[in-house]
């Protein structure tokens, strides 16, 4: 048992997040866990219009509709670290929003480092509305479609921060804690990347995969999905270690609450509207 949480607590040490690189170009497991994650979304988003006729959207469709899903994932989630994680910075290195180099040193390759999950799933949302607009489809159908299988793909792009250790819990005494290089000091620290991975992914997955027939106004998946990562995202940043430059925002809350309870509000109201919505097409009928 020893030998086990000795090899647990320093598996962060042992890992290369590196595939294999030529120089200073890399290809790394995080890009590699988010391929994974649409491959399996985009396979069981075609399985379920296979089997559940209600959706009439074809694979051609589904194809298009998450090319842009993957665009508005990149644009919003790296516009919304950029806003809600370190606004003074970018203001200040514009070119450091879109570029992956660092300019405040000479100039200095590093990637796009930094992405917003919050951003993303406004980008998500937004390109989607904008592409489902324009093919004609219904935004609501097409959110019950998705909305369900979000979660799982979403688990990969976790463990993916895991392996590169970043987003690390706070300083633990449990067992389950484990030491990250990149942490500040010697402590172990919660494997939050894992929590996540599992509450935020393969959990709130089971929980909306098993709720998506139920009798409820169309749309409603959206705002189930909302208030169920909400919640969930909302309690596991207990165990998260805020941003160091940010710390708490309000009182003893992170960014990352502040963020996910909006979302559960948000939810909400949606589900609201979405009855109320249904309710005057039933009169009307």
């Amino acid at each position: 048992m020893n030998e086990f949480l000795i090899w647990w607590q320093h598996l962060p040490q042992k890992m290369d997040p590196v595939i294999f690189g030529i120089g200073s170009f890399k290809i790394q497991y995080y890009g590699l866990m988010y391929i994974v994650g649409f491959a399996i979304s985009y396979s069981l988003v075609l399985l379920r219009i296979k089997r559940e006729k209600r959706f009439l959207i074809s694979a051609e469709q589904i194809q298009d509709l998450m090319l842009f899903m993957i665009l508005g994932l990149i644009v919003g989630a790296r516009l919304g670290y950029v806003l809600f994680y370190n606004l003074s910075y970018y203001l200040r290195h514009p070119l450091e929003i879109l570029l992956p180099f660092e300019f405040s040193n000479g100039i200095t390759f590093t990637g796009i480092a930094g992405m917003s999950y919050h951003g993303g799933l406004i980008g998500i949302i937004i390109f989607s509305w904008l592409h489902i607009r324009k093919a004609e489809l219904n935004f609501w159908n097409t959110a019950d479609l998705f909305a369900p299988i979000v979660p799982l793909g979403y688990t990969f792009g976790r463990i993916g921060n895991f392996i590169n250790g970043e987003l690390y819990g706070r300083i633990t005494s449990a067992p389950v804690g484990m030491y990250f290089p990149l942490a500040p000091g010697p402590e172990l620290r919660h494997p939050s990347q894992l929590y996540e991975a599992f509450f935020e992914g393969i959990f709130l997955f089971v929980v909306l995969w098993n709720v998506r027939n139920f009798n409820a106004p169309r749309g409603s998946m959206l705002s189930f999905y909302l208030i169920g990562y909400g919640t969930v995202r909302f309690f596991i940043e207990y165990f998260r270690q805020p941003d160091a430059h940010i710390g708490f925002v309000w009182f003893s809350f992170s960014m990352g609450q502040i963020l996910s309870g909006l979302m559960i509000v948000g939810g909400i109201l949606l589900y609201l509207f979405l009855g109320r919505l249904e309710r005057k097409v039933t009169i009307a009928l």
